[in-house]
């Protein structure tokens, strides 16, 4: 098993910038791609980033148009998400998952573990 604990979030005004962090324990050796995810009230989990363990291949959606950069620490077993120019429609809970495959896969089915999410508010 993996245990994913999710840090960061909170209230910030639009065009500024958060940095979430997500740290894995457990039998973190098996993972090899760790993603973030977002659910606003009312809407599906939508993929937001996804980035690789060993090569560092990082996939982003659509519309994180250049606002927001995934990385991780492999020494530390953790991800980050770094956020700017933060809008009112990226308010959301932001999950932190993670991957056996080592592809960068932007579906949520692809992900066997979940943390249990960090609120994101964005105020206008």
């Amino acid at each position: 098993q993996v245990q994913l604990v999710e840090s960061g979030g909170g209230l910030v005004q639009a065009g500024g910038s958060l940095r979430l962090s997500c740290a894995a324990s457990g039998r973190t050796f098996s993972v090899n791609a760790m993603g973030w995810f977002r659910q606003a009230p009312g809407k599906e989990r939508e993929f937001v980033a996804v980035i690789t363990r060993n090569i560092g291949i990082t996939k982003y959606a659509d519309f994180v148009k250049g606002r927001f950069t995934i990385s991780r620490d492999n020494a530390k077993n953790t991800a980050y998400l770094q956020m700017n120019s933060l809008e009112p429609e990226d308010t959301a809970v932001y999950f932190c998952a993670a991957r056996i495959g080592a592809s960068p896969a932007p579906t949520p089915d692809a992900y066997a573990y979940w943390g249990q999410g960090t609120q994101v508010t964005v105020s206008a």
